[in-house]
């Protein structure tokens, strides 16, 4: 494994006068033989975070961090980074985030014992070049499982965050939850809700882009029914979970809303997840309070805008979300005319690419049918034709500026609105994108108001 590791970090291990470790991610990657597209470095070793940092600014290591009362240490080298970790124990109280004790030792067995599962307590000696495995996490890999490093209650009702912890790893290496560790996560799946959102939030998101970390194909998906497999969705997202067993057309439809929604991620983008996990989410809702589903797109788009205010999610991410929710059943029957579908381009050309992959994804989740939707084969056909033809998809490919319509009489107030009024009539007519001509029919509009 030394040779996969950067050379100052190899060096900084045989300058320091203490063995140094690398544990966690990179020694299970390693023991896997799996390649991140960024490498993340945890160390540690049983020396407090004063003796570390004399050794690592001798090796010319830059300090980015200090941390204290956890004995923690940001530093970065020759563009990588990394994060120290003095030996340590940490006492919990059931349900409570973060340990209310930390106790520093010399003890491999201790510290490893502080963490989640065996398969992030590997350690591996630098210097030695020897792996260090106090708690068996090396079987575990090599068996393709997540157990615990304690009793699963134990190490769950410490931090309820090891429940999205272990979704995700599951999610991003394809490892499996061992028994014991499944059925004490789904008894404890209650103690998520004690975690802050924005913490969910990011675990959240990683789950969503787990593929993303080795290419563990659909591992999205994996990771998220995990997630409502155990419970735990269902305090972070019960938009999501509200549609469990509930059925839906089986012309159109081989899965229940909740079952759709999952391999909607599944077969999504990784630009789109998060509409594609909530596209339905208006679902329930209509089913319950009118007996249908019609108009699930409208009251999707208002309950996922709670649910991502919940989540304390960055309000761009919400409101493109919400737009795409908003949009994902529209023309799905193909009765939508050319001129209006050109006018929904225009109006939506900032997330045009992004809803065609939300409707095809959305169509392939239906029955796993992978060939091109409908819509999307209509959509894309219009979309050519259009850029054949020079429609101005922006207010700057619009050959005539605000500032020309008020030398034609149009007061200064109305430009704006005039102006996204041309636009979508260009989308139609793209004739009209002429000076002379848009000047006439912004006094036409104007008229109109």
């Amino acid at each position: 494994m030394v040779e996969t590791l950067p050379e100052n970090l190899i060096s900084l291990a045989k300058k320091c006068s203490f063995p140094l470790y690398v544990v966690g991610g990179t020694c299970r990657e390693f023991i896997c033989g799996q390649h991140p597209l960024k490498a993340d470095y945890d160390i540690c070793a049983p020396v407090t975070a004063e003796e570390f940092i004399a050794a690592a600014q001798r090796c010319g290591f830059e300090i980015c961090g200090v941390f204290k009362n956890t004995g923690t240490v940001k530093l970065r080298s020759g563009g990588n980074e990394y994060e120290f970790s003095c030996f340590r124990s940490d006492k919990y109280v059931r349900g409570v985030h973060r340990p209310v004790k930390i106790y520093f030792t010399d003890d491999i067995m201790l510290d490893a014992k502080r963490r989640d599962f065996k398969c992030n307590a590997v350690y591996y000696d630098i210097s030695a070049g020897q792996f260090v495995d106090p708690l068996g996490g090396i079987p575990d890999l090599k068996a393709g499982v997540i157990s615990t490093v304690a009793p699963a209650e134990k190490v769950f009702g410490e931090d309820g965050l090891r429940l999205l912890r272990l979704c995700r790893i599951a999610a991003q290496t394809g490892l499996k939850p061992a028994e014991e560790c499944f059925e004490r996560a789904k008894v404890n799946a209650r103690l998520i809700k004690d975690i802050t959102p924005e913490r969910v939030y990011a675990e959240l998101t990683a789950i969503l882009h787990a593929d993303e970390k080795y290419g563990h194909k659909y591992g999205q998906y994996e990771g998220l029914k995990l997630a409502c497999e155990l419970g735990v969705a269902d305090y972070i997202i019960p938009e999501l979970t509200a549609g469990r067993g509930m059925s839906q057309r089986q012309d159109f439809h081989a899965y229940d809303v909740l079952e759709h929604s999952l391999r909607c991620v599944k077969y999504s983008a990784g630009d789109i997840r998060l509409a594609a996990m909530l596209h339905d989410a208006g679902k329930p809702y209509c089913k319950i309070t009118s007996g249908n589903f019609y108009g699930h797109e409208e009251e999707g788009g208002r309950i996922a805008r709670e649910a991502l205010a919940r989540l304390k999610a960055p309000k761009k991410i919400t409101e493109e979300t919400v737009r795409l929710i908003n949009l994902h059943m529209y023309d799905c029957n193909l009765a939508a005319r050319e001129s209006k579908v050109r006018r929904m381009i225009v109006a939506n050309r900032d997330i045009f690419y992004k809803l065609l992959e939300l409707k095809q994804a959305d169509f392939s989740a239906c029955r796993d049918d992978m060939s091109e939707a409908p819509a999307v084969k209509k959509w894309r056909e219009i979309y050519q034709r259009m850029g054949e033809e020079k429609v101005p998809f922006t207010l700057r490919e619009l050959n005539v500026r605000g500032n020309e319509l008020i030398s034609a009489g149009i007061p200064a107030e109305k430009t704006g609105v005039i102006l996204n009024k041309l636009l979508l009539e260009c989308a139609v007519v793209p004739a009209i994108n002429e000076r002379g001509k848009l000047i006439a029919a912004a006094k036409r509009i104007y008229k109109e108001l």
